[in-house]
């Protein structure tokens, strides 16, 4: 009996620590520190870097750029198109930004910098919808959220490599711990 009480503890605890693993990450925009600039050329861009990722709930955003020369303005879809830098919903500029993702859907991010926006320093990213389809405060439907597309309105791409959804990587943990379970009895 102890040593059955045992194993289910420590079959929990697994469970609820792989479990953390399993979501919400923290994302270098464009994956180095140096990402947040003027792209050299379109293949460059910040979003053709999105294109091959999956964004979900509870992920991070963490900018890391010089906050003297440079900021980061979390805007909407018209801001965006145009590189409009006034009325931003959120401005950042203390050279390493975090931004969590706390609802499916779009997120646009410019440069504070008309300039630097009009050059091509910007993000736009899709946020996936969870599995259940409840998440900011509406309902989103069970189906995912494509990857964001260069021009907006177009077709998305999907992901060129293992980019799982959120209940793959679940389904992963949890088999995973089932497995320890198991091999643990």
């Amino acid at each position: 009996m102890a040593q059955r009480t045992l194993t289910e503890a420590t079959f929990l605890f697994f469970f609820f620590f792989l479990a953390n693993f399993a979501c919400c990450k923290e994302i270098l925009v464009g994956g180095k520190t140096s990402a947040w600039k003027i792209p050299s050329s379109p293949s460059e861009s910040l979003n053709k870097w999105a294109e091959s990722l999956r964004f979900h709930v509870g992920d991070s955003l963490v900018w890391k750029y010089d906050g003297e020369k440079d900021s980061v303005l979390q805007v909407t879809k018209e801001a965006y198109i145009n590189c409009n830098t006034t009325n931003p919903a959120a401005n950042y500029s203390n050279g390493d930004t975090k931004v969590k993702l706390e609802r499916s859907g779009p997120y646009f991010f410019i440069s504070g910098s008309k300039s630097n926006c009009v050059e091509g320093e910007k993000l736009h990213i899709v946020v996936m919808s969870t599995r259940g389809g409840h998440t900011g405060g509406f309902f989103t439907g069970s189906a995912p959220s494509p990857a964001p597309s260069t021009a907006l309105g177009a077709p998305a791409v999907a992901p060129a490599t293992g980019a799982a959804s959120s209940l793959t990587r679940q389904v992963g943990v949890l088999g995973f711990v089932g497995f320890l379970g198991i091999v643990l009895l």
